[in-house]
């Protein structure tokens, strides 16, 4: 990753940073120079990053709370813009799993859990991140969405659901605002050693008729490869990508 230049100097929120794939992007950022706010729900988790971050020299400050929650929202935009002086990126990568549940199954809770964390939470901090992006003229957002974003048979209904509202977000927030010196992308990762994956139930009746569909998934990648394509996105490497769900998925996607 020593070939991403520009990074240097700048600040970044990714949120979910306390394991898997934004604990990877965190890590990765601070190693180019750029100055991470770490937000999960997790204390532990999301200290430890930030200790590891500043043992390496890094820059890292920490927001512990529920980012569906438009006050933890609102703390996250504030230390980072206060901590940093401004924001530069902002990665929306917090997300949960659902029980890879059929629709008629599906129960009330889990639909609004899911929606919730993986589409309302990326909204929220979105709509709050943007005036200061747009009062610099300048801003980059990179969401994680799914191989679920770009097919019905990679998830349950709830999950697949919001990570295609997501890939809505991602391209009505580029189109929006690309004039005004935003860009917005997500990746869409396949199979990723995380622990994401511990709430399916095996047994459900989703499960059984998704598992039909997914001979084809590739290997499954480690959380680090999907960090770089975030890393990339967020870089001037990418300063003519826009509105972009790129898959990281070793060729399912092209299945």
């Amino acid at each position: 990753m020593n070939s991403i230049t520009g990074l240097e100097g700048r600040s970044v929120i990714v949120t979910g940073a306390g394991s898997g794939i934004g604990r990877a992007a965190a890590l990765r950022f601070a190693h180019l120079g750029v100055k991470v706010l770490i937000a999960d729900i997790d204390p532990a988790g999301a200290q430890a990053a930030a200790e590891e971050i500043e043992s390496r020299g890094g820059t890292a400050r920490t927001v512990v709370g529920d980012l569906s929650d438009q006050t933890t929202v609102d703390e996250v935009i504030a230390t980072a813009v206060q901590s940093f002086g401004g924001l530069d990126v902002l990665v929306n990568n917090a997300g949960i799993m659902d029980s890879m549940t059929a629709t008629a199954d599906v129960s009330d809770a889990e639909w609004e859990r899911v929606i919730r964390i993986n589409l309302t939470a990326p909204f929220l901090l979105t709509r709050a991140a943007l005036p200061h992006m747009l009062a610099r003229g300048k801003g980059v957002i990179v969401n994680t969405a799914s191989a679920a974003a770009l097919r019905g048979s990679a998830a349950g209904s709830a999950y697949t659901v919001s990570k295609h509202g997501l890939a809505g977000l991602t391209k009505s927030t580029a189109i929006m605002y690309r004039d005004r010196g935003i860009r917005v992308n997500a990746v869409a990762p396949g199979g990723t050693r995380t622990h994401v994956m511990n709430t399916i139930t095996p047994d459900g009746d989703g499960a059984a008729v998704i598992s039909r569909y997914q001979n084809n998934v590739g290997r499954t990648a480690a959380a680090d490869e999907v960090a770089d394509a975030i890393v990339f996105l967020a870089s001037d490497a990418a300063s003519n990508i826009n509105g972009v769900v790129l898959p990281v998925d070793d060729g399912w996607s092209a299945v």
